[in-house]
């Protein structure tokens, strides 16, 4: 099956994550919030070496239960920092522990972190025709992830830039950006058409 041009050939766990979890759309707030994190803890680094780990993160963090992690103290990040399945970054530590506090805020205002998230899902007529490799490589960013890195932002989030925002929202499903070649992106398609975009008071 032909995969798009980022799977490395023989990676059995990249292309297990590509053919059955990247670009398929998602309303689950611990898969979003997770995700956001793991993509703040990718920066400056590969998602390989993040994804390798994602067991180890999940259980240093509580399995990215938001409501656990933003009561993580001092303690935690000390445990957190001698981890070595993990990422050892203070900053990037600290900044999970944050953004679990801001999501319980956005779940607050606006029901779930999927509703917020979905709010910024692309309008499809913005959308390259044809995503081939090297129409992808020219969208590291877009003005809809700038608007949401900017948002979160302004919400006392950390770690969301809009290059690591656009990479959770291709990897969320609010964008279908597998390659047209790709054997998944009919599949990832037909998952997006089939998705019910969560709205405020559903």
């Amino acid at each position: 099956m032909n995969r798009c041009f980022w799977v490395p050939a023989g990676d059995a766990l990249y292309a297990s994550y590509h053919d059955h979890e990247w670009g398929f759309p998602v309303a689950d707030d611990v898969r979003l919030f997770e995700k956001l994190s793991l993509e703040g803890f990718q920066s400056g680094l590969s998602w390989r070496t993040i994804l390798g780990k994602r067991d180890n993160f999940r259980r240093a963090f509580a399995d990215f239960d938001f409501h656990r992690v933003a009561r993580f103290g001092e303690k935690d990040v000390t445990r957190l920092l001698g981890d070595a399945g993990i990422v050892r970054h203070r900053g990037k530590i600290e900044a999970v522990i944050n953004n679990a506090a801001r999501a319980i805020e956005v779940v607050e205002e606006f029901g779930s972190l999927a509703t917020y998230v979905w709010r910024f899902e692309p309008d499809a007529s913005s959308r390259p025709h044809r995503i081939t490799e090297a129409v992808l490589h020219t969208m590291a960013t877009t003005p809809e992830s700038v608007a949401l890195s900017k948002d979160l932002k302004k919400r006392g989030w950390k770690f969301v830039g809009p290059t690591t925002v656009y990479a959770f929202m291709q990897a969320m499903g609010l964008v279908n950006d597998h390659e047209h070649a790709c054997g998944v992106r009919a599949e990832a398609a037909t998952a997006r058409g089939r998705f019910v975009v969560p709205e405020q008071g559903t």
